[in-house]
């Protein structure tokens, strides 16, 4: 089940109208729709956590692992960061594709792999862009 089909099942469960529950969110009608036909996601960590907490449902359940990974990575990082991670997390999906691995496993690998990418960004920003020689700060002049 997608993320649309999720949201529709809950807010119904719930008893909100689409309305209600974009009100209660913050988000518009609109919007609502556009998850529930399946034509976006949020691109936002926050909206989901927002509209879990509304249905009083987790997040993860909502979105899922790897998409609150790619959310995640947007929020984080842009959509440089958003398309690195959903490509990693293509990769790994297939790795783990007719294996032995059970779900909290899977989930378990990937906020594992998730973490290993943000420790990489956070090491290169070390190493990151190098003055070209002769260049120096206002402060050294």
């Amino acid at each position: 089940m997608f993320f649309g089909e999720k949201l529709q099942l809950e807010r119904v469960k719930a008893g909100l109208t689409q309305k209600e529950l974009a009100d209660k969110t913050g988000l518009t009608d609109r919007t609502i729709q556009n998850y529930e036909s399946g034509r976006s996601i949020p691109k936002r960590i926050s909206s989901v956590q927002e509209i879990a907490k509304v249905l009083g449902v987790k997040s993860e359940y909502l979105l899922g692992e790897e998409d609150m990974l790619v959310a995640d990575a947007q929020e984080r990082g842009g959509a440089k960061a958003k398309r690195e991670i959903r490509a990693l997390v293509a990769q790994v999906s297939g790795l783990f594709a007719g294996g032995e691995l059970g779900e909290e496993d899977r989930d378990a690998a990937m906020r594992a792999m998730s973490d290993a990418y943000w420790k990489a960004k956070e090491i290169n920003k070390k190493y990151g862009r190098k003055r070209p020689r002769g260049e120096t700060d206002d402060a050294e002049v």
